[in-house]
């Protein structure tokens, strides 16, 4: 199995330098669209409920303190199977093009953030997992 950061490897790859928070929103989206198209997860780090969106820890830890990221070192895009790649293609374009602003009130009005944010007030810190489960219903149920 591929890695969050053979993921990130791969989005920065084919799409190039983007900020944090857009790079965390398209290997968010990548994971879901994969549960939903291939039937099983991208990757096994857990994504987090966090203020601003659904954010992939170990990811995070990496670019703490990095605005614009232009490649994962850490990561391998060449560990992605054929079939991963399709699916990470598909994700980007589909929200490639959009802001990380854009893709981060995207993520706050769709079910599988929201409802593991619920009793939190806005910008509250959580370390609350958004499930494969809850994102395999959500998105399964759009396309």
């Amino acid at each position: 199995m591929a890695t969050a950061f053979d993921v990130a490897a791969y989005i920065l790859e084919k799409h190039g330098a983007m900020t944090a928070m857009k790079l965390q929103k398209l290997v968010y989206y990548s994971q879901a669209w994969s549960l939903v198209w291939d039937e099983k997860p991208l990757f096994g780090e857990r994504i987090e409920a966090w203020a601003n969106g659904p954010v992939v820890p170990a990811l995070y830890d990496w670019h703490r303190g990095g605005y614009k990221v232009v490649r994962c070192p850490a990561g391998n895009a060449e560990a992605l199977t054929r079939e991963e790649r399709e699916t990470v293609d598909s994700v980007l374009a589909a929200y490639g093009d959009k802001t990380s602003q854009w893709l981060s009130e995207l993520t706050h009005a769709e079910e599988p953030w929201k409802n593991v944010r619920k009793g939190l007030a806005p910008g509250q810190s959580s370390r609350r997992e958004i499930t494969h489960a809850s994102m395999a219903e959500y998105y399964g149920g759009l396309g």
